[in-house]
């Protein structure tokens, strides 16, 4: 496979990695954080090329990427206080949040058997240029083979998956240069999955109670 370079701040090189992500093809673009490899999330040949492409393990799912936050209807109808209060302070931003699934919203592929996903809305004009033209929704993990760093530049991204994807968008740069923290707010109270570019304590002030850590 060929893998193409795209100047994220044309629109012609934009529209066609959208394209490049509606036909099924996996596309890495900069987000907030660190660059992000998607994929359809409602097609499963897409979302396996994302798994083959980086070598992941077959049992770890995969979040979405969202571009407002109307979309999150279409996964989801369960939204807590909680989660709600996060979303206001942290959205657009490194927070993921992991909410009960609405049945057949997304391919299986995505999810790994789980009746979850995790969702983000990244602060970054770039990608949410990217999500909205694709108008499907993109799974997308970081773009780099697993075990490797998370990459935050092009040159990163191409020197793992050159030739194992279909494109690569340059961009400004992924400026936090760290993953999101994932929390889960599927029950009553908030628990942390994983400590990434917030810290418990923004969370905790946002929440005004304290939230615990998975491995805590």
């Amino acid at each position: 496979m060929h893998t193409v370079l795209l100047d994220g701040t044309q629109k012609e090189d934009l529209a066609q990695a959208a394209h490049l992500l509606r036909i099924g093809e996996p596309v890495a673009f900069p987000t907030d954080t660190v660059y992000g490899l998607g994929a359809n999330a409602q097609d499963e040949a897409a979302v396996q090329k994302i798994y083959d492409a980086k070598g992941r393990p077959s049992d770890k799912p995969l979040i979405l990427l969202i571009h407002n936050k109307a979309q999150l209807t279409q996964f989801t109808n369960a939204v807590s206080d909680a989660a709600q209060k996060l979303m206001d302070a942290f959205w657009p931003g490194p927070l993921t949040l992991v909410f009960p699934l609405l049945e057949d919203t997304v391919s299986t592929a995505v999810t790994r058997g789980k009746t979850t996903i995790g969702v983000r809305m990244p602060n970054h004009a770039v990608a949410l240029a990217l999500l909205e033209l694709a108008n499907v929704p993109i799974a997308a993990p970081s773009a780099n083979l697993s075990g490797n760093p998370s990459p935050t530049t092009a040159a990163q991204v191409a020197a793992d998956l050159d030739g194992r994807i279909a494109a690569i968008v340059t961009g400004s740069i992924c400026n936090i240069g760290e993953a999101s923290t994932i929390v889960d707010v599927c029950g009553d109270v908030p628990v942390i999955l994983r400590q990434g570019a917030i810290s418990a304590m923004q969370l905790e002030e946002v929440l005004g109670i304290p939230i615990k850590a998975v491995n805590a």
